[in-house]
């Protein structure tokens, strides 16, 4: 599409957000968002000081990133993404970031840059879009967030691993986890960027959430054997959109998650494996998923529809997001899916 043509489109669609003035609410809660875009990932994360950080942008167009622009600028009431982490170099995870640069402002972005022997480029358009700064996330690296007033906890947001090199065991005083090798078995490599995957884990006072992005199976025992990097979570983002060359039954053993939620798209995701391992791992109180898996082809999978964001084919799709959001202590959370008006509190382990 001509670039003066992609600018009059973006740019009629911004006038139709009708951006507000106003911050967001400040309400001393922690709110995190799983944003449909159609078994791509957007996982937009929200501070009590309203610092935004979007992980990952759906597929290119404008409807993923339309979709995102929307619930930051009229959800959750901001103007722009302070902290954008990409998690690595597929469409389906970085493709809306040329769009969304043009309908909000963005502070800082987080890649993998450019590195040695990459398998997938994501090309010039998306090495120039419009931003800031831009950095080179390693492990142990945290995004800087501003500290929340006294009395309050502040938000953690570390870096794990990325380009499949991983944080030093004794920078998080991880316990040791060798007896839990028994449970992986190696799968064949995965030579695709998403090996590479950045993973997030976010902290706020006891609340914990992890982020993988589509970190894959031999990969993921790295995360938890022989050392446990992660620890426990609350929540766990199901990784690779449900997909089972992830969500290695070591990894979900070894975390512990309560609440499971699955940015999976109609006929993407939803594995038959991946249910398996779930619904075998004990601590898992909930599993909720971003679209009804509606494969023609029988092998169909899915939680009970109040547990389900997106019920309708793609041609009907309202495009309904999963809203998180955790007490100002960090001790509990709500799980919500506003659009049905359901609602769920958990306790932070």
């Amino acid at each position: 599409m001509p670039r003066l043509i992609l600018s009059l489109i973006v740019f009629t669609f911004v006038i139709s957000l009708e951006l507000p003035i106003q911050a967001g609410k400040r309400d001393g809660h922690l709110d995190v968002y799983w944003i449909d875009v159609e078994g791509g990932a957007a996982t937009l994360i929200v501070t009590p000081n309203d610092e935004s950080v979007l992980i990952d942008t759906g597929n290119p167009g404008l409807r993923d990133s339309g979709r995102i622009a929307e619930v930051i600028s009229k959800v959750a009431g901001l103007q722009s993404i302070d902290h954008l982490i990409v998690t690595h170099y597929h469409r389906d995870h970085y493709g809306g970031a040329e769009v969304l640069s043009t309908m909000l402002p963005i502070r800082n972005v987080y890649d993998n840059g450019i590195f040695a022997n990459m398998p997938d480029n994501p090309g010039k358009a998306y090495f120039e879009f419009r931003a800031d700064k831009r950095h080179v996330i390693n492990p142990g690296d945290e995004i800087p967030l501003r500290e929340v007033a006294v009395g309050s906890p502040s938000p953690k947001l570390l870096c794990l691993a990325t380009r499949k090199s991983f944080i030093d065991p004794e920078k998080v005083n991880a316990a040791d986890n060798k007896a839990a090798g028994s449970l992986h078995r190696d799968k064949d490599r995965d030579g695709s960027d998403n090996a590479n995957s950045i993973v997030m884990l976010l902290n706020f006072g006891p609340f914990q959430f992890f982020d993988g992005g589509d970190i894959t199976w031999n990969q993921e025992k790295r995360l938890v054997h022989p050392y446990n990097l992660v620890g426990e979570v609350d929540v766990y983002q199901v990784t690779h959109h449900g997909l089972d060359s992830s969500n290695n039954p070591i990894v979900l053993s070894s975390l512990k998650p309560r609440v499971a939620i699955m940015n999976n798209g109609h006929t993407k995701g939803c594995a038959p494996g991946v249910f398996a391992n779930l619904k075998a791992t004990s601590s898992i109180d909930a599993i909720y998923q971003v679209h009804k898996n509606l494969r023609p082809d029988g092998t169909v999978n899915n939680v009970p529809d109040d547990f389900i964001a997106n019920h309708h084919e793609p041609d009907k799709c309202e495009g309904h997001y999963i809203k998180l959001s955790v007490a100002k202590d960090g001790r509990s959370y709500t799980v919500a899916i506003p659009a049905h008006d359901i609602q769920r509190e958990y306790q932070t382990k």
